[in-house]
């Protein structure tokens, strides 16, 4: 789908949202720990409208892109009993975690909408093949598929995810069959696309109707399912299975939203959901300027029984978000090329 102006403004109002979510998360915290926040700000840039209420600003900034909250004594030191940096190491925890915990919180009320708006749920029973299968050598209808290549499958999810990273079409399985366990080896088509060989799903799996009970237990479950992928992903970039080209940044993800609001609301929500959990986990990461390398020095602060020194803690996150800069912004060139190629 080309990019459009509908196009950018839904993927600035999704990503908005999840962002404004992930800061109302830390401010949420920090006010239930009686910190002392300066400002909490609805977008970035120059501010458009600024309210002070119980000594924080309150502000509506002009670029609508996500927030962000300040607090007093969090990138500095101060005397104020009620500053960030005097609080207790287990209340900071909280307080930075918060931000990734109201993102996957998200996610999960995401996944119950979307499978609101789709009308059933998803198993991991096969209910029938396609034409000229050769999966159906080995699987039969009836089989709930417990797991492939010794990945655990809970949902249909889990499933589809388990397939798309095999590499050679022959796939180990653990099926529930007649009551019993049977492990057998499934045999896929597969094809070349951009040098990756990926498999050719041939059986679908049955769909039940929508009942309260399993519409929060599937979305619970591919909420879990999304975090496990998100970290499986990063685990491959690590090791060298995808590279860095791979990667895509706000352009690439913007013009996937596009793609996924022509498919429907449920295609929507679900690329919503998938965001917001990516958001959290990747917040979470022990790297500098994100969540995760704060978490990661109070860590140190908790084992040392004293502080990191501000100045120095300030360097690393410094540096860090240059190099994620850096990073930004040849993953977004990269996009550019990709969607000029199209």
């Amino acid at each position: 789908m080309p990019m459009n102006i509908w196009t950018i403004i839904i993927a600035v109002l999704i990503f908005s949202v999840i962002i404004l979510i992930h800061e109302l998360g830390h401010f949420l915290a920090a006010r239930a720990f009686g910190v002392r926040i300066l400002e909490f700000s609805i977008g970035m840039g120059p501010a458009l409208f600024q309210k002070n209420k119980n000594n924080t600003d309150y502000s509506i900034r002009a670029i609508p892109i996500g927030g962000y909250i300040k607090m007093d004594g969090e990138d500095e030191e101060s005397s104020d009993p009620a500053a960030f940096c005097n609080q207790k190491v287990w209340k900071r925890l909280i307080i930075i975690s918060a931000g990734a915990v109201m993102n996957l919180l998200l996610g999960l009320v995401v996944s119950v909408l979307m499978v609101s708006a789709r009308g059933y749920v998803g198993t991991t029973q096969v209910v029938r093949f396609e034409e000229g299968a050769v999966s159906s050598q080995a699987l039969q209808v009836g089989d709930r598929i417990y797991s492939v290549n010794g990945a655990r499958t809970r949902i249909d999810n889990d499933i589809v995810y388990a397939l798309v990273r095999d590499d050679d079409g022959l796939v180990d399985m653990v099926v529930l069959r007649d009551g019993k366990k049977t492990s057998i080896q499934v045999p896929f088509n597969t094809s070349v696309v951009d040098g990756e060989r990926l498999i050719t799903l041939d059986f679908k799996v049955l769909a039940q109707s929508q009942t309260f009970l399993n519409t929060i237990q599937y979305s619970f479950g591919w909420t879990v399912s999304v975090v496990r992928q998100v970290w499986l992903s990063l685990f491959d970039l690590i090791t060298g299975r995808y590279g860095l080209n791979q990667l895509t940044g706000p352009v690439g993800t913007a013009q996937a939203i596009g793609q996924a609001s022509s498919y429907g609301l449920p295609s929507l929500l679900m690329m919503t959901g998938f965001i917001t959990v990516n958001l959290g986990i990747f917040n979470l990461l022990p790297l500098p300027a994100l969540d995760g390398g704060r978490l990661l020095f109070l860590l140190i602060e908790l084992i040392r029984r004293r502080p990191v020194p501000a100045k120095y803690e300030g360097y690393v996150h410094a540096v860090g978000l240059t190099l994620l800069m850096v990073l930004m912004v040849a993953v977004t060139y990269q996009d550019i090329v990709r969607l000029i190629a199209k």
